[in-house]
């Protein structure tokens, strides 16, 4: 008898990957029978290398998929795993090609509804309509519904209650202290609409060190600018650490993110990290609103912290100039809300 064995695509960027953890995560653990295999870019594999026994990960890089010759040469390897179902959880040209060739094939194929029309009536600034669409975990449960795998949602974090082991990482890293606190920071993301200024922030770091000498920031950021302001923000205050700087790779940012009290994170894959290991993060929006569906996994709404505008949400993904000029949605959020946000959500996970 032929054994049920799923293809699931969604090849970028990282949140919207970490988002199909759990959603992948729960149909593993109910159908445990079924053999799932995640096809997504090869930095992924270190949230599916230990999700499950039943589930296996397939690394492709963009030079693989860049022409049509290559998809060619792509699909053929996948049709040798014999796959029963296909699911896009991602719908761009790429995957696009790939269910084409596999609707030839007479393969079962299913992709996601992204909900355009509400999202465009959600960052209208002529009809706008402040309306919660679906969330992407929704969006991908429902692709694996339609294919006959409808999935409760089990997930709670990559690793058990303590967290990951902590002596895999650079030993400047060191233990967590019985009375200590580690709050994370990540404060960019890939657009200036969804960047909280960074003189706030700094504000926002001195408030969260003031008469807290048990408490350690650790400071997360990826490009080469981003680790140069990281390292000067590091120098300016002794219990700030440039964690990036001292990590090799997503799998070590999963880690030290699993010992932290609380992370503080743009609209970004950071936001979606700390969620996969059940760190509760408070999110700063601008541009972008949580009611495009993108808020992390078991993240409260209230975690959010925002300004109401008239003219927010403008973007889904925070890539348009700012209409007003003046990027009043990021600059009008005071540090001290923030800080006051996190204090709180910190209170709440130390007594839980």
């Amino acid at each position: 008898m032929k054994t049920d064995h799923i293809l699931i695509i969604r090849f970028s960027a990282m949140g919207d990957v970490a988002m199909t953890v759990p959603v992948v995560y729960s149909l593993a653990m109910q159908y445990p029978h079924l053999r799932i295999t995640v096809l997504s870019k090869p930095f992924a594999r270190a949230f599916y290398e230990d999700l499950a026994p039943n589930v296996g990960f397939m690394g492709v890089s963009a030079d693989e998929m860049g022409n049509v010759r290559g998809l060619n040469e792509l699909y053929r390897r996948l049709t040798a795993k014999k796959f029963t179902a296909i699911a896009d959880f991602h719908d761009v040209l790429r995957s696009k090609y790939l269910r084409l060739r596999f609707n030839m094939g007479q393969f079962r194929v299913e992709h996601i509804d992204k909900h355009r029309k509400g999202k465009r009536l959600l960052v209208s600034q002529q009809a706008k309509q402040l309306v919660q669409q679906p969330t992407s975990f929704q969006n991908y449960a429902d692709v694996l519904a339609r294919l006959g795998y409808p999935v409760t949602m089990s997930f709670g974090s990559l690793f058990g209650p303590r967290g990951g082991d902590l002596s895999q990482l650079s030993t400047a890293i060191g233990t967590k202290e019985a009375g200590s606190q580690w709050i994370g920071i990540a404060p960019f993301a890939a657009h200036r609409g969804k960047v909280y200024p960074i003189a706030h922030m700094r504000r926002v770091i001195e408030l969260l060190t003031q008469g807290h000498a048990a408490r350690r920031l650790f400071l997360f950021g990826g490009g080469s600018e981003e680790r140069a302001m990281l390292d000067d923000i590091a120098s300016a205050n002794p219990q700030c650490v440039n964690a990036s700087a001292m990590l090799s790779g997503l799998g070590q940012e999963l880690i030290l993110m699993s010992h932290l009290d609380a992370m503080l994170s743009m609209d970004s894959a950071n936001m979606h990290l700390a969620s996969l290991v059940a760190t509760p993060v408070v999110s700063v929006w601008g541009a972008t609103h949580p009611y495009a569906g993108f808020m992390g996994w078991h993240q409260p709404a209230d975690s959010a912290v925002q300004v109401d505008l008239p003219c927010r949400p403008c973007s889904i993904y925070g890539n348009r100039p700012c209409l007003r000029g003046d990027y009043a949605c990021m600059n009008n959020i005071r540090p001290e809300d923030i800080v006051r946000k996190i204090e709180a959500v910190c209170h709440d996970h130390n007594h839980a």
